[in-house]
């Protein structure tokens, strides 16, 4: 598994396309919500700052770059002939998705300690590591599910776009908004729930006992795109 982790690693500071698709851009684009904090904190709160920082390098940074990262490995049959070898399913697509995860985390790592240095911080931060860890699993088993879909690196750029647009939509009305209205349709949309925990990490406010069942619908998303990905994600091109 480290072995193809490493290799993934190399190839993908070795694609400028991937490189600024997944790094550069989600950061410059929370670089921009951190600078502008006050502005985005009186719209919502340092919460739903807090939340579009963590779904920018979720959507874009982890999401996108995983399924454009399995579409390619799948076009030029390196997938296929990793599964020819005594290698394990599992340990094939952790190996490959494992250095965009570890890039993912360090990515929302670094700007939410920025936000932090520059506002009060955190009020749980175990809470918040928490919404932090859901939220990239979803994203990861949602990338799973998509790269079933997904004919080529090219395609991806199509696949990609309902769901990590889809899921920062829904993260900037409920950050905006809040549950107060239409709380059920809200927290069982992707990334509502996800939204919501942030929120009430960073903002604080509510018992941790209320906070953790906004956990259900999130892992729910995980499980349902997981068996969506038993069932679509292919290891060679279709003929």
């Amino acid at each position: 598994m480290l072995s193809i982790a490493s290799s993934e690693l190399i190839q993908i500071f070795r694609n400028r396309l991937v490189l600024v698709t997944s790094l550069i851009m989600p950061v410059a684009v929370c670089v921009f919500f951190v600078r502008q904090h006050e502005t985005f904190a009186a719209i919502g709160s340092l919460g739903y700052i807090a939340a579009i920082v963590i779904f920018t390098v979720a959507a874009f940074g982890l999401y996108t770059t995983a399924v454009t990262t399995l579409a390619s490995r799948r076009q030029n049959l390196f997938l296929k002939r990793l599964r020819s070898t005594a290698v394990a399913d599992s340990t094939i697509l952790t190996g490959l998705l494992l250095p965009v995860a570890v890039l993912a985390v360090v990515q929302v790592t670094a700007i939410l300690i920025a936000l932090a240095v520059v506002t009060d911080g955190p009020d749980n931060v175990v809470l918040l590591v928490v919404a932090v860890l859901a939220t990239l699993a979803m994203m990861t088993s949602l990338a799973l599910a998509t790269a079933g879909l997904t004919n080529s690196p090219e395609h991806a750029q199509v696949t990609t776009l309902p769901v990590s647009l889809g899921v920062i939509a829904v993260a900037s009305w409920v950050g905006i908004s809040s549950t107060e209205n239409l709380a059920w349709l809200k927290r069982l949309l992707p990334g509502g729930a996800a939204t919501e925990l942030t929120m009430t990490a960073w903002n604080g406010g509510v018992a941790v006992t209320e906070s953790l069942p906004l956990l259900a619908p999130t892992l729910a998303w995980v499980a349902i795109a997981v068996s969506l990905a038993t069932r679509l994600f292919r290891w060679e091109p279709r003929r």
